[in-house]
């Protein structure tokens, strides 16, 4: 979590010394990837598992084919014997604007995981068992992410659960849908504060990062064991 956040400051002041200073906080997420430590850490757990690191995808060739559009490149893939065993998404919500980009993620991650299923429906990915879909969500843990939220309801009630939830608890229930859905074989949403050393969390224990690198790891080695 503290390379994420070192990351997003050596991208922002890069900018500035380039005389290129984008809006707020934008500077620091356009400056490239920032989740390269948790990829090498899933990384780690995959190799621990007993795969090869010839069959692990972090940085190159991590394009994948969809069905409403071409392709789209992941941010952590296994690809072995000609199967897409895994791919994982890593995405960060950083303040100060968590409303609309709320919004954005979800629409992002439901439309993704849409995408690439009906592709593997389509046997974009050949005959093969189903792949391991994960979803890590990193979020700024701040005041604002634990204050309720009004909803505008001009027509018809929203869910109850969402009835003055925070933006961490927004979150919370779309990483829980997301799994409950079979949108993404596994989810982890992991909070971490802005400051140094960074403060790391998990709201539920079932979207916690052990979790998550436990399926990750039970992936696979259950393709390992039926090679």
């Amino acid at each position: 979590m503290q390379a994420f956040w070192d990351a997003r400051d050596r991208q922002q002041q890069k900018q500035i010394a380039g005389g290129r200073i984008d809006a707020g906080t934008r500077g620091a997420a356009t400056g490239g990837t920032q989740m390269g430590a948790l990829e090498t850490l899933l990384t780690d757990v995959l190799l621990h598992a007993g795969l090869s690191s010839a069959h692990i995808r972090a940085r190159t060739a991590l394009e994948l084919p969809g069905y409403y559009r071409p392709q789209k490149k992941w941010d952590l893939l296994v690809v072995a014997d000609g199967q897409l065993l895994l791919a994982v998404e890593f995405k960060s919500q950083v303040g100060p604007s968590f409303g609309n980009n709320f919004n954005n993620r979800t629409e992002e991650a439901i439309g993704n995981a849409e995408d690439i299923w009906t592709a593997y429906r389509e046997g974009r990915f050949g005959r093969h068992p189903a792949p391991f879909l994960g979803y890590f969500f990193l979020l700024e843990d701040c005041e604002r992410v634990h204050a309720p939220v009004s909803n505008s309801e001009p027509y018809f009630p929203v869910d109850p659960v969402f009835k003055g939830a925070s933006y961490a608890k927004r979150y919370e229930v779309l990483c829980e849908r997301l799994v409950l859905e079979r949108k993404y074989t596994a989810a982890c949403l992991t909070l971490a504060t802005k400051v140094s050393p960074s403060q790391v969390s998990h709201p539920d224990a079932s979207l916690g990062f052990r979790q998550f690198a436990a399926a990750v790891d039970a992936c696979a080695r259950a393709f390992l064991s039926g090679m």
